[in-house]
């Protein structure tokens, strides 16, 4: 029923679904899930050392031997790292946890490097992707050589034509209606952000790769959509972190599928870069906080207070991924999320 299969025959795979690599909410069982599902099943792994990127995939290769996607952060280091205000603003939420003291602020999650690439081209999965734009050409050769498809986010034209002109096979273009962190990685004018149904027919027109919708796209009539505009494939994200196989907490699952999709903002708060997640009372308190330290250092001092909101069950401090369409969020599994997008996609089609 596909009209484009470019993406299909470029990932060898039967839907041009990509459940999409969530660090922090995906997991072995998911990603093999949606791939003998006929998706492409994505492993996020920014947070990942080897061993446990190695391991990982070790578990995948066991459970599938279809196509898989691997996706890494490629950021630049942080260059501010001052806490001085941040701190500040903080303490009223360590004093809430009763916490005494606020961690010092160091850099985790480090962008992809070449150790990472080494280890990725001894899997050879098909796909590795990232976020915050491309590795350095060399590693982009390397894992080229080892016939690994490249993809990358982009949340502007301009972006899609760096990606394609630096070698991704294929690019997602990211609206502002997505959970999680934005791909944004270039300067542009102004500071807005552009929405998905905007953003898709102008990315499709300026680039030759195939284009992959992404930003609140979570059952047939978003898919079927963004074929409509162009798009060869879509990415979804939001729409797994209720399945089974997501190692999301209950405290995260329950607030998706209770969301109305009304309920979600961006914030830097929790990583120090824009991420959109669902409205809590952290993310309310420290929306005028503008001093926050570079991404991901961010992460290293709210760490405590989203760990304590946690152990509690409550979503006050969590970092709750989500884009703007979680109300339509189901509880089921991978396999069964995805044959009902094929289907309700086919109908819509029909």
């Amino acid at each position: 029923m596909w009209h484009d299969n470019r993406l299909c025959e470029l990932f060898e795979i039967d839907h041009p679904i990509i459940q999409a690599p969530m660090a922090g909410a995906t997991t072995p069982e998911m990603v093999a899930s949606a791939s003998n599902a006929g998706a492409l099943g994505s492993h996020g792994c920014a947070m990942h050392s080897k061993d446990q990127f190695l391991a990982d995939m070790a578990e995948i290769k066991k459970q599938t031997s279809r196509s898989v996607n691997v996706n890494f952060f490629v950021h630049k280091s942080p260059q501010n790292m001052s806490v001085d205000t941040v701190n500040e603003a903080l303490k009223a939420w360590y004093n809430k946890f009763e916490i005494e003291t606020i961690p010092e602020a160091v850099e985790t999650n480090f962008p992809f490097d070449q150790d990472m690439c080494d280890a990725v081209c001894s899997i050879s999965p098909k796909v590795a992707s990232f976020h915050f734009g491309l590795p350095d050409a060399t590693l982009i050769n390397q894992l080229k050589a080892e016939g690994i498809k490249i993809v990358s986010s982009a949340t502007s034209v301009k972006e899609a034509r760096w990606l394609e002109e630096n070698g991704a096979d294929a690019i997602i273009a990211q609206g502002f209606e997505a959970g999680g962190h934005s791909g944004w990685f270039l300067p542009r004018n102004g500071a807005d952000l552009t929405g998905t149904m905007a953003l898709v027919p102008r990315v499709v027109d300026a680039v030759s790769v195939p284009v992959i919708a992404a930003g609140s796209i979570a059952d047939g009539r978003g898919i079927a959509a963004s074929l409509m505009l162009g798009a060869s494939g879509v990415q979804i994200g939001t729409a797994f972190v209720t399945t089974l196989e997501s190692c999301a907490s209950a405290v995260h699952k329950n607030s998706l599928l209770d969301a109305s999709g009304d309920d979600t903002m961006y914030s830097r708060a929790f990583s120090g870069r824009l991420a959109r997640t669902i409205v809590n009372e952290y993310a309310s308190s420290m929306e005028n906080v503008n001093d926050l330290p570079d991404f991901p250092t961010m992460n290293t001092i709210t760490a405590p207070i989203k760990n304590a909101s946690l152990e509690q069950d409550k979503p006050d401090a969590l970092a709750l991924w989500s884009g703007q369409a979680a109300g339509l969020n189901r509880n089921t599994t991978t396999e069964n999320l995805i044959s009902t997008l094929v289907k309700e996609t086919r109908d819509r089609l029909n």
